[in-house]
């Protein structure tokens, strides 16, 4: 009992003898929530020696106050300071954005010797490490980004779809808005497809709407404005880009009425309109000197900032003097923590019975969930089951329908030629016996053709690839259906039962695409990265509800969506009515 009040007690003076430093750190903090970063360092020179307890988290704050004064160099040495106390202490998701706020500090206008690449590595191995979905949200982004010129676009545009999901895992919208537009934008000024860059452009302006982001969709607005006046539609491109510049935006104001009036300004020069165009050209030039005089006034602003830091430090030693009075003063507060001794203690124990009912409740939670997974992993079975009776049923049908007619007439003739081996008078025994062996052949035949129908195309010397190629050679239509087939990293064979299951599935979601959305248009995009198979289906069909899939059964994704789970795998399906579907499928390898 003893033991247990001195410990509290040193926990209470420890968080007396440190109140001043959590002080420090909370006041950090709200300077930097609210943009006074000047005032942030001038807090921080005037206490720096309370830095104590969190000062990982303290150097994190001085660090972006420093980056957002565009000193960069100082910012460099207090985010390697956080950074080797996040790794002490071994904080995953901490030690990952640390990185990356290093790894965006040198990708910018600082001039250090050193590879910038170690610190992305670094936030690449902790951001996987912490399963955090901001940060893989992150790296898929810096992945599309890395990728963006490549001759594969389908490479950056399968990263902004692993960006979605990770960005609606965590529920920002924000960012699902920004990274449609940035596959809009993909699709804009990497494939030349307007109409394609204009779907993905509205469904991010139309996320942003509803959370009321003016800044994204005025960006939105610009690119779909953009859109227009590369299909040379220079009244459209008009009009949208009049929309954008009646948002009232907050970001930037200036540099993007300025963009705005120069677009605005070329557009009505290529339809003659001279007016309209001198007018844009002149707000444009307006614009432009307001921004020049701006940095002409930050220059200023930042020669006084300098003198008044040289003064503040020359008052830094008043202020050391006053710290240390207050510190004597401290100690004088000691003989309050034995009065409230005894209520330390009472808390502590009404601390530790909370305790225990939390535990209760976690493993109350943890038999609930394990109870769920169980279910879930009951029905993927169940499903498995279904398709295998089903494979079976047909399996069935084939033999008895087929094979069964064939091998009866053989029955019959046999029977026929073995009662009359010995009559000399029948006729057309030679007839008799060239019809049987021609059917004996046919039933072969049909036995190699089941047999070969059963490994659907996936033979051992061809694998996936070529099948679903072979299949989508077999299914276009000139005229009528056409569907493209895109890979990337299949160099190599995978497991030939995981290979059949896949080609079942893009064999029932073509099938799907033709018979039920009428599509006449179907690409699929196979891509292996990282032992991640990702699989994108999308066809320019009629498009469905995708919310009511649980209660509509008949088009076979339930069973599909059960396959992928049980291979620990993601489905995912993107569909509008009259626009197309999009199915999202991600299996690891």
């Amino acid at each position: 009992m003893i033991k247990k009040v001195v410990i509290i007690l040193f926990n209470l003076l420890s968080n007396i003898f440190f109140a001043q430093e959590i002080s420090l750190f909370n006041k950090l903090k709200l300077l930097n929530s609210n943009k006074q970063y000047r005032n942030t360092i001038k807090y921080w020179q005037a206490n720096e020696s309370n830095a104590i307890l969190n000062k990982n988290l303290v150097y994190s704050e001085i660090a972006l106050a420093y980056e957002n004064l565009n000193k960069e160099d100082s910012a460099f040495i207090f985010y390697n300071k956080a950074l080797d106390g996040f790794i002490s202490q071994k904080k995953e998701s901490k030690i990952a954005e640390t990185n990356l706020k290093i790894y965006d500090l040198l990708d910018s206008q600082l001039q250090i010797n050193i590879d910038k690449e170690v610190f992305f590595k670094n936030f690449e191995i902790h951001a996987k490490k912490s399963n955090n979905p901001t940060l893989l949200a992150k790296l898929s982004h810096i992945y599309a980004v890395r990728t963006f010129t490549d001759s594969n676009p389908s490479i950056p545009k399968k990263y902004f779809y692993d960006a979605i999901y990770y960005h609606k895992k965590s529920n920002n919208k924000k960012r699902v808005a920004g990274t449609y537009a940035n596959i809009g934008l993909l699709y804009l000024n990497r494939m030349n497809k307007t109409d394609s860059a204009r779907y993905f452009l509205n469904k991010g302006l139309e996320i942003s709407s509803q959370i009321g982001d003016i800044d994204t969709q005025w960006n939105i607005q610009l690119n779909i404005g953009n859109s227009y006046k590369a299909d040379n539609n220079y009244i459209k491109a008009i009009q949208i880009y009049l929309k954008a510049d009646s948002l009232a935006i907050k970001k930037y104001p200036l540099n993007k009425k300025r963009l705005l009036y120069h677009h605005l300004q070329d557009c009505y020069k290529e339809i003659n309109d001279f007016k309209n165009s001198y007018f844009h050209l002149l707000k444009h030039d307006k614009i432009k000197d307001s921004i020049n005089l701006t940095k002409q006034n930050i220059s200023i602003s930042k020669i006084k900032e300098q003198y008044d830091n040289e003064k503040l430090r020359a008052d830094n030693l008043e202020i050391e003097a006053k710290r240390i009075k207050n510190g004597n003063l401290l100690i004088g507060s000691l003989s309050l923590i034995l009065v409230g001794s005894i209520f330390v203690f009472l808390v502590y124990k009404n601390i530790k019975r909370k305790q225990r009912i939390a535990e209760q409740e976690r493993e109350i939670q943890i038999r609930k969930t394990e109870k769920l997974l169980k279910e879930q992993e009951l029905a993927a079975i169940d499903a498995m089951i279904s398709g295998q009776e089903k494979e079976r049923q047909r399996l069935a049908n084939e033999l008895h329908d087929n094979l069964g007619s064939t091998l009866a007439t053989v029955k019959l003739h046999f029977q026929h030629l073995r009662h009359n081996k010995d009559n000399a008078k029948i006729e057309h025994i030679e007839e008799l016996y060239t019809k049987t062996n021609a059917l004996l052949d046919e039933a072969y035949q049909k036995v190699r053709t089941i047999a070969h129908e059963k490994n659907s195309g996936v033979m051992a010397n061809q694998g996936l690839l070529p099948a679903v190629k072979k299949l989508a050679e077999k299914a276009s239509n000139r005229g009528k259906l056409h569907i493209e087939v895109q890979d990337y990293g299949l160099g190599e064979r995978l497991d030939n039962a995981l290979e059949i299951s896949i080609f079942r599935m893009i064999q029932e979601l073509i099938t799907n695409a033709i018979k039920h959305a009428e599509a006449s248009e179907i690409h699929i995009s196979l891509t292996n990265h990282d032992s991640l198979l990702n699989i994108i289906i999308e066809d320019n069909g009629k498009g469905f509800n995708a919310s009511v899939l649980p209660k509509k059964e008949g088009m076979g994704l339930r069973s599909i969506e059960k396959r992928v789970e049980h291979l620990q795998g993601t489905f995912e399906i993107d569909s509008t009515i009259e626009k197309g579907t999009n199915i999202i499928i991600n299996i690891p390898i």
